[in-house]
């Protein structure tokens, strides 16, 4: 009994009013929700009324294929005699319009049983509105995690066909949900595989404002991590701000240098990113795609993609063939089907014609259709099967659902939780939480011969490689180039065409490869992909492009002119062949010749008094080391050999001895002569010889034979090259092992010369008219101040040249020696023979 004029009670649980969605019993019933309509109704926001989700508007006629590849499915399975015999799956599908809300409010009517009034006595359940164990659906990530949270409590699985988001991969946060899409980590490494594997090293992205574009970002990051490849800018897009957000985009597009975009967002969102690009005159970019536009047919078709994204190289998810399936599209037809309202709007909206009675009164401006209509000549998205992608994914999660039931219902049932005794082999007692368990053991062979299973809520990842390519028509067409295989790239290059319309790879860097020869100098403040090219140094090498590092060539090579390749160095030495060596043994053979004249000289006008004044022994002695000198001088030139760098330093070191000692020997004389004129001195010379004379000589020159003898024997001096000195040519000379033997060599010659000068220089003012003592002065100063020379030179000195320097110092005091002694007697015994008298050199 109620109050005068009260209406009896009524009220919605989990239905949406006036769409009931499609429904067919069975022993078992299947849920399935998809997003079948996107435009979403005006909500009533005054609180004015009671709150209900009205149903959407816009059919979409790819979903439509993904309802009827359920149906599909199902028939064929009702069909067959292995795969659930005796057993007939129904199917109740709804609309979830592509929202969260919307979603819940369909998922939930599916496992509570739909009820669309309630009182205090409720009608029985009927056959369709029995809750199903299992709902297909979760079309987006987010939609999927909100499902699979709200179910989890009941234990009803959840198999998504399009949920890709990693993050659902959590058995903890999801246990009862699975997918047949692969996670996004997978194609997003397949995009990184891509620009690593065309070395693609500065790429722009522009991606969702979401999970699924951030995710792909940070995957994309931590493949390519390591592989010199950077990201040049990140763009985000979001649906609420679309224009806005994709004009900024493309500018950034536009200004960058990455010549290589990813995008990973919906197509919706590439549709006005193109448009933006477009206006701007972007046309010479390469797009990496994700599976969430690379297969679009819409953008395909735009004529604005065909100027701005031709080239289009993506990611899809895999194709595969369902047997009969187009055979039952073409096949539908509402009069086939009374009660199925998804293919009567469909119906309606394709044909231009309406199928219902009361046409007059809902649908004035449509014709009633006359049921001649027929999907075979039908060309769209709902009748194209040509590239079964979601469809396909359906299609497999409907025989995994009836994998599942026919393990649990004929085999013996292990009760999951205490007092539970219903029978595996009854339909009825199909409880969600046993389903549970036997989707997470399902392996099976699918129609099309491949193996299927969960790997927790995932499938191996499989992708199709798909590149869109002009066509003579001038529109573009979708070829399929390679696959992925889990984490395995399989690409024919050769199959792709580029955006420049050509097989040439595009390039996409922030600084070009550093060539062989320079390495990489990062940019202090910018990416590592950003760079400069430094040569390498003299001496080091890099024979690959884009080195980090030259590497040092080993000590016995040097690198070549363009510092790619190390050689070995060429051995260089003072020769006879060169400039240097000519010039120098001619000025040496010059002296010897010179010497040997004077030498003649004296030698036929010995018993003139200008030869025998001051011992003759001793000028000639004294020709013959000058003569010495300048031979071993010549030693010094040529390939250094092991005798030759022995022989050179004690031939350089005993002539010089020999000639300093024969000049001291007759400094000593002359003075020897002078104070022997003095009252008390007669006896001097007498005591200082001839015979002690030549004993002086010999005695002077056997210290320096025995320094030698030491030396060369301790430790002589080897031939070998000069490896410190950079250069290609190396020089080969004769390493001193022991400096300190050179040094006594040296040291010795300046003893004497030193003891020599210093023996002229009290001699020089001698009363005599012709003075030996002055010239030995003169030429015991240019000895001297030669060889003080020669050191710093000598050691300052590079390669070769340390011996032109030692050569040089031997030459130039054994002229010194040569022209200051016996220029001016040569000068008396030739041209001034009137004064080569014992008068006129006694005169005073």
């Amino acid at each position: 009994m109620g109050l005068p004029g009260a209406h009896t009670l009524t009220c919605t649980q989990w239905s949406t009013p006036g769409d009931k969605g499609l429904f067919q019993d069975g022993d078992i019933i299947i849920g399935g929700l998809f997003s079948l309509r996107f435009i979403p109704p005006a909500l009533n926001q005054d609180f004015n009324e009671q709150p209900s989700y009205k149903a959407c508007t816009g059919m979409e006629n790819l979903p439509l294929q993904y309802i009827y590849a359920m149906v599909f499915a199902i028939e064929e399975i009702n069909q067959s005699e292995s795969l659930l015999p005796g057993v007939k799956l129904g199917y109740y599908i709804r609309d979830s319009c592509a929202l969260p809300p919307w979603a819940i409010q369909a998922a939930l009517a599916l496992v509570g049983g739909d009820r669309s009034s309630c009182s205090t006595s409720a009608p029985p359940v009927s056959a369709g509105s029995r809750p199903v164990p299992l709902i297909i659906g979760g079309a987006s990530s987010i939609t999927a995690q909100i499902l699979s949270r709200t179910l989890a409590p009941l234990s009803v699985p959840l198999i998504s066909y399009t949920a890709s988001c990693p993050c659902l991969s959590d058995r903890r946060q999801f246990p009862n949900f699975f997918r047949t899409m692969a996670s996004d980590v997978y194609q997003a490494r397949a995009i990184a595989q891509l620009a690593i594997r065309f070395k693609w090293t500065w790429i722009g992205a522009v991606i969702a404002n979401n999970n699924y574009g951030f995710m792909a970002v940070k995957v994309f990051q931590e493949e390519i991590r390591g592989a010199d490849v950077c990201l040049a800018f990140v763009e985000t897009l979001e649906r609420q701000n679309i224009v806005n957000d994709a004009r900024r985009a493309a500018l950034t597009i536009k200004a960058s240098k990455a010549k290589v975009i990813l995008v990973f967002t919906w197509y919706t969102d590439v549709r006005e990113l193109f448009q933006q690009l477009d206006e701007l005159n972007v046309t010479d970019r390469q797009f990496l795609a994700s599976e969430a536009w690379s297969t679009s047919g819409n953008l395909l078709q735009l004529p604005v993609t065909f100027k701005v994204a031709h080239g289009v190289l993506g990611v899809a998810i895999r194709s595969s063939p369902i047997a009969g399936f187009e055979s039952f599209l073409k096949n539908l037809n509402p009069s086939r089907r009374p009660h199925d309202d998804f293919l009567r709007e469909f119906w309606e909206k394709e044909f231009g014609c309406t199928l219902s009675s009361n046409a007059l009164l809902h649908k004035a401006a449509l014709p009633p259709c006359n049921g001649s209509e027929t999907l075979e000549e039908v060309q769209n998205l709902f009748t194209d099967t040509s590239q079964l992608r979601v469809t396909y994914n359906v299609y497999l999660a409907v025989f995994a659902a009836a994998h599942s039931l026919h393990s649990l219902l004929s085999c013996p049932n292990t009760h999951s939780y205490p007092g539970d005794t219903s029978n595996c082999s009854s339909p009825e007692n199909i409880k969600s939480y046993q389903l549970l368990q036997q989707l997470s053991k399902v392996n099976f062979t699918t129609p099309q011969r491949e193996p299927f299973y969960f790997q927790g809520a995932d499938v191996p990842a499989k992708y199709d490689l798909v590149n869109w390519q002009k066509t003579a028509e001038g529109t573009l067409k979708m070829v399929l180039i390679g696959r992925v295989d889990g984490f395995d790239l399989h690409l024919n290059e050769s199959a792709i065409q580029w955006s420049s319309g050509s097989s040439k790879v595009p390039i996409s860097v922030c600084s070009t490869s550093c060539p062989p020869g320079t390495r990489k100098a990062s940019r202090k403040g910018e990416p590592v992909c950003c760079f400069d090219c430094i040569p390498c140094a003299d001496g080091e090498v890099s024979n690959t492009t884009g080195s980090l590092q030259c590497e040092q060539c080993q000590p016995e090579f040097w690198s070549d002119e363009e510092h790619i390749v190390c050689v070995p160095r060429q051995l260089d030495y003072l020769s006879f062949n060169e400039t240097l060596g000519i010039t120098l043994t001619a000025v040496a053979v010059s002296g010897i010749t010179l010497t040997a004249a004077v030498f003649v000289v004296f030698l036929r006008y010995r018993q003139t008094p200008m030869v025998r004044a001051n011992n003759s022994e001793l000028s000639f002695l004294l020709l013959l080391s000058l003569k010495l000198c300048f031979l071993c001088s010549l030693v010094f030139i040529g390939r250094p050999a092991v005798w030759s760098c022995r022989f050179q330093q004690a031939a350089f070191g005993i002539s010089f001895v020999l000639c300093v000692s024969c000049l001291q020997v007759k400094t000593i004389v002359v003075l020897a002569a002078f104070r022997s004129a003095r009252p008390g001195a007669g006896t001097l010379m007498k005591w200082f010889g001839p015979r002690q004379q030549r004993g002086s000589v010999c005695f002077f020159t056997c210290v320096q034979v025995i320094i030698c003898i030491i030396w060369l024997s301790l430790s002589p001096p080897v031939p070998e090259p000069d490896l410190d000195v950079p250069g290609l040519k190396v020089t080969l000379k004769c390493a001193m092992a022991s400096v300190a033997g050179f040094a006594m060599v040296l040291g010795y010659i300046g003893l004497l010369g030193c003891t020599s000068l210093l023996l002229a220089f009290l001699a020089r003012k001698l009363p005599d008219n012709f003075n030996e003592a002055k010239l030995i002065t003169f030429s015991m100063l240019i000895f001297c101040a030669v060889w003080v020379a020669f050191v710093p030179a000598y050691v300052s000195s590079p390669g070769k040249y340390s011996n032109a320097v030692e050569i040089f110092a031997i030459l130039a005091s054994s002229y010194g020696l040569l022209v200051c002694i016996f220029a001016p007697k040569c000068f008396i015994i030739l041209l001034r023979p009137e004064k080569n008298t014992k008068k006129n050199l006694m005169a005073r």
